[in-house]
């Protein structure tokens, strides 16, 4: 089994750039793959099915294209696009998944997440995300016209951006606490999660064992985790991209 995992492209309008990587990495590396993971925040905002962005086509040509290939797309919820539903899942045929997914590996178990849920020292952001995760308050959202919704999502990310500006480090960042209970109640050794923009592979995440890998955020550089018999490595490459992905291997399990 060969797997790819990404998260946060957060696709924009305002970063061509990412768009074109990204149809590059699925037209070039994904279809080497059995499963590509989307570990959320794909979109920079997803207000319903309804409200697909006419600029991400090419995106959307380049999953159904991977699916028709014989690669298995699987999605996961971010706090940008959770509103990513099962109608917009058909149309692409990408399978949704749950907030965590624990899968068996040659290295054993593991857990993917989109990793927000573990930054429980944010309490502020912990309630919001209780509230726009409740099934009766994204109803009631989708209920509302279009063009409100998005002028709401609008509001909403700069105010994120304005409190995530006053916070610290560690409290945006994962609990330490919150992974190692995540890992026995789960009975895991490896964690690999998005969410927190900070690229890297943690070691003894529970006690004396378990490690934990972020996935990088595509900004300067574009960030994907290969998984197979060989082990596990993180790779990135820089932003804009040419003809061709040039990656570079950053950490390998």
């Amino acid at each position: 089994m060969r797997r790819l995992f990404i998260a946060d492209l957060h696709l924009h309008h305002k970063r061509p750039d990412i768009i074109r990587a990204f149809v590059i990495l699925l037209e070039q590396k994904a279809p080497q793959f059995d499963e590509l993971y989307l570990l959320g925040d794909i979109f920079e905002a997803w207000v319903g099915d309804d409200g697909a962005p006419e600029y991400l086509e090419p995106v959307y040509h380049a999953l159904r294209k991977l699916a028709a290939l014989g690669t298995r797309i699987l999605f996961q919820h971010g706090n940008r696009d959770f509103l990513f539903g099962q109608a917009a899942a058909t149309r692409l045929e990408v399978t949704l998944l749950p907030e965590v997914v624990r899968l068996e590996s040659e290295q054993g178990p593991f857990l993917v997440l989109h990793g927000d849920q573990l930054c429980t020292d944010d309490r502020d952001y912990q309630q919001f995300r209780t509230m726009v995760r409740d099934p009766k308050w994204q109803q009631a959202f989708l209920a509302k016209p279009l063009a409100e919704r998005e002028a709401i999502a609008q509001q909403l990310r700069e105010t994120s951006r304005s409190e995530t500006a006053n916070k610290t480090e560690t409290i945006t960042d994962v609990s330490s606490i919150a992974v190692s209970a995540l890992m026995q109640h789960e009975q895991v050794d490896l964690i690999i999660h998005g969410h927190t923009h900070r690229p890297a592979l943690h070691h003894r995440q529970n006690g004396d064992r378990g490690e934990r890998i972020v996935l990088g955020d595509w900004d300067r550089e574009g960030w994907y985790l290969e998984m197979d018999t060989q082990g596990i490595r993180l790779y990135a490459f820089i932003l804009p991209v040419g003809e061709k992905l040039q990656s570079e291997l950053r950490q390998q399990l």
